[in-house]
């Protein structure tokens, strides 16, 4: 289906703000709602954290006060997008509980993300943190059970497989290997531009999500897990940050915001299962189109641009779509599971320099392996219930992963 942003017709940003009613919606019930919209609600509400940070950013680095005015406008209705969607997580959700469905979207985002990419060095990136966030979920739900008896089954259902990736312990790395080449924008395609995006958003409110939340755990190992992961989710960011085009003026940038966010809101619409929550991604898309025009008409104004300079065409590329990607990431973490970042690219751990950054960097922060959390977490886990956590559909991919009674601390950092 072809559709085009840009030739809509956009209501005015006042109309956009709503009431505290408005900011109140029903909450989806995490026994019954589909994983895929507990996903869907994660990821809008890290989209418009980044949208309202952007626009914050921009307003610091700007001295002409009509264009702070305009975009403090567009922000202020972003700021209601953003409570809005953060307020469909129920009460009864708890930190852990939600941290499943942040992995989750993690591994299925990534991995959607990967499936289309056309710019190879962005495909090798979104590749090689997949296994992470994949790992990730696997030690996360691992504590869940130990720690309150839940299965993670129960909150990712028949999508995601949960078993362990790259192990946790092999993802730190020196800060100058997450550093790679940015893209630049007027040499790639339109989905390249959008997936950088929002892949970068998504990651950074995990980052934040685990940063913050991760003290307020209920005890010593589970605080510690997530220190540990929020570390991994840092890099995460740097990496995928990288390939933002550093070229791009502030308002440039804006517009980039706007059209990801309509490109997004219009896929959660067609992507919907949940009659309550499809209202609000239709209601919230209809609100970005007046943020687009906006951006559309700041550009113009001030730097003389039309939109067409910046996404060429205009159409929204192929609409995301969350489904089972399980045979996917089982290929990647057959062909890749042994790779670590090597400056601007990757390299198998065994043909990594004995001298190189990253054994430097482990040396430092992983002295007494054992004591790693991740590692910990499943440990326990074996301990109390005779062998790890895992939801797999056949045997896992990787010889080296297949021991169910004993955690893998080796593999991916070790020649």
């Amino acid at each position: 289906m072809k559709f085009n942003p840009f030739n809509e017709k956009a209501k005015s940003i006042d109309s956009c703000y709503m009431s505290w009613k408005d900011l109140s919606p029903k909450p989806y019930n995490k026994r019954d709602i589909d994983p895929f919209t507990r996903v869907r609600c994660i990821l809008m509400n890290g989209t418009e954290y980044e949208a309202v940070w952007s626009k914050h950013h921009f307003h610091r680095h700007c001295d002409n006060n009509d264009i702070r005015r305009e975009v403090a406008m567009v922000r202020r209705s972003e700021q209601q997008q953003q409570k809005l969607i953060s307020m469909l997580k129920p009460i009864d959700e708890n930190v852990l509980e939600t941290t499943i469905g942040y992995e989750q979207l993690a591994v299925d985002l990534t991995a959607a993300l990967a499936k289309r990419a056309t710019n190879k060095a962005f495909k090798e990136a979104l590749n090689f943190a997949l296994l992470e966030d994949f790992d990730h979920l696997y030690r996360y739900a691992n504590l869940l059970e130990t720690d309150m008896g839940a299965k993670a089954e129960d909150y990712v259902g028949s999508y995601t497989e949960i078993m362990p990736g790259r192990p946790t312990i092999a993802h730190h790395r020196h800060p100058k290997d997450s550093v790679k080449p940015f893209v630049n924008n007027k040499k790639v395609d339109n989905l390249t531009k959008l997936d950088v995006g929002i892949i970068t958003a998504a990651e950074q409110q995990t980052m934040n999500y685990y940063m913050n939340l991760g003290a307020f755990y209920k005890n010593k190992k589970g605080r510690e897990l997530y220190g540990e992961i929020g570390m991994v989710e840092e890099q995460h960011v740097t990496q995928y940050g990288s390939f933002m085009d550093p070229n791009c003026s502030m308002l440039e940038n804006c517009l980039l915001h706007e059209y990801t966010e309509c490109y997004l809101y219009f896929s959660m619409l067609n992507d919907e299962s949940d009659p309550n929550v499809k209202k609000i991604w239709e209601r919230l898309f209809e609100q970005e189109l007046a943020h687009l025009h906006s951006a559309v008409k700041l550009l113009r104004k001030y730097e003389k641009k039309d939109w067409q300079e910046v996404i060429p065409g205009g159409e929204f590329p192929e609409l995301l779509k969350f489904q089972n990607n399980k045979e996917y990431v089982r290929s990647v973490l057959g062909r890749t599971v042994t790779l670590t970042a090597d400056n601007e690219s990757y390299a198998d751990i065994k043909k990594v320099p004995d001298d190189a950054a990253f054994f430097k960097y482990q040396n430092k922060v992983n002295k007494k392996p054992e004591e790693e959390a991740g590692h910990v977490v499943i440990e326990e886990h074996i301990t109390r219930f005779g062998e790890d956590y895992r939801v797999q559909d056949k045997e896992h991919p990787v010889k080296e992963l297949r021991n169910r009674k004993k955690d893998n601390f080796s593999l991916g950092r070790k020649k």
